[in-house]
């Protein structure tokens, strides 16, 4: 969760403000309940009609509203300009798909975004496209992506090893993660495993479905293909798979510390991928399809500074599976690192805004 790190920052620096934390779904419920743990109230986000938006800022009192990344809801921002002394959106974006419905729709738009006071953008290029929509340069600023301040369990080698053993992989055996993948890449993930699994036999490939109704699909999938799967939660001990589907909400993140390659979910079909950085802060070298929209900004800079590379075909999908060239692959999973660790600040940036706000 992008807001970890900053909630956890304002706490520290300010312990007496109250920070009320509201979500649209229910998965998003359930993580902020278990990783938010510096919040102070924990609720889901009222319906966008205007009264009774109105109570929510009447009963809350907010001295100031944060919205996150896209959350443009009419109502909700207008009361919000009118009930506290201030709206602030941060780690802004705008993608591609949005970008050319509001410019369409600029005149709406326009005047919604009018009841924002300050605009923390995560890259130059979101900044750009807000100002040719809203048209307001002095509320915009370029701030960073506070996705990019990821603090994850750090995994020695050991821990790794561990790890390895809880799930039944073999110390010596090359491991591909698949995260968050999306329906109608899954069987184009197996299948390419498939092919690669009868060139080289040490391979062994975990997927992580982006949603959990898709869970049985996945092993009818594998059953077609020949690939003995098995589910996380009913792994037994020392049972063998080929395809271990990981059903488990929250765990992704640990699981991509025994990778020796991850790929990135949602990049193979328009989708517009997910977030790369967590098989990053592992230093894993990490491959995606060529559909990135939502993460545009991130797989450009990984690409091209060495630590990601983009899948085109079935070939490039069964080499990533083989690992032809583990030395290669070690020094992506590095860079990657090395990467990560250069776009930090954004949390930072964010902090002094919204304090000068508070003043």
């Amino acid at each position: 969760m992008s807001l970890q790190n900053l909630i956890q920052k304002v706490k520290q620096t300010h312990p007496d403000w109250i920070i009320y934390f509201s979500t649209l779904t229910n998965s998003g419920y359930k993580v902020a309940e278990r990783k938010l743990e510096n919040i102070d109230e924990l609720f889901y986000l009222p319906f966008d009609f205007r009264f009774i938006v109105r109570r929510f800022f009447k009963l809350l009192k907010p001295t100031l509203f944060v919205l996150t990344e896209s959350e443009f809801w009419p109502n909700l921002i207008r009361e919000a300009h009118k009930y506290t002394g201030g709206v602030v959106l941060i780690n802004g974006r705008i993608s591609s798909c949005s970008y050319k419905r509001y410019i369409y729709l600029k005149m709406f738009m326009k005047k919604i975004l009018a009841n924002i006071d300050l605009f923390l953008m995560q890259t130059e290029q979101d900044r750009v496209r807000l100002e040719k929509i809203a048209a307001c340069p002095h509320r915009i600023k370029t701030a960073g992506n506070l996705k990019a301040e990821i603090s994850l369990k750090e995994m020695a080698d050991d821990d790794v090893v561990r790890l390895k053993r809880e799930i039944n992989i073999a110390e010596h055996f090359k491991t591909v993660v698949a995260g968050s993948t999306r329906k109608g890449e899954d069987k184009i993930l197996l299948t390419a495993f498939s092919k690669a699994l009868k060139k080289r036999k040490d391979i062994r490939f975990i997927i992580a479905p982006r949603h959990m109704d898709r869970v049985c699909e996945i092993r009818d999938y594998c059953d077609e293909l020949g690939l003995k799967a098995t589910r996380k939660t009913h792994l037994t001990n020392e049972e063998q798979w080929d395809v271990l589907i990981l059903d488990t909400i929250g765990e992704l993140a640990r699981i991509y510390a025994v990778a020796d390659s991850a790929f990135i979910g949602g990049s193979l079909i328009p989708w517009g991928g997910q977030n790369l950085l967590e098989p990053a802060y592992y230093s894993k070298p990490i491959f995606f399809g060529p559909h990135m929209d939502n993460f545009a900004y991130f797989a450009d800079v990984f690409v091209k500074e060495g630590g990601a590379k983009i899948i085109h075909n079935e070939n490039d999908l069964i080499s990533v599976f083989i690992m032809r060239d583990e030395n290669r692959l070690r020094s992506m999973g590095e860079r990657a690192k090395e990467i990560l660790n250069s776009l930090q600040g954004a949390t930072k940036k964010t902090l002094q805004s919204i304090e000068k706000m508070m003043d």
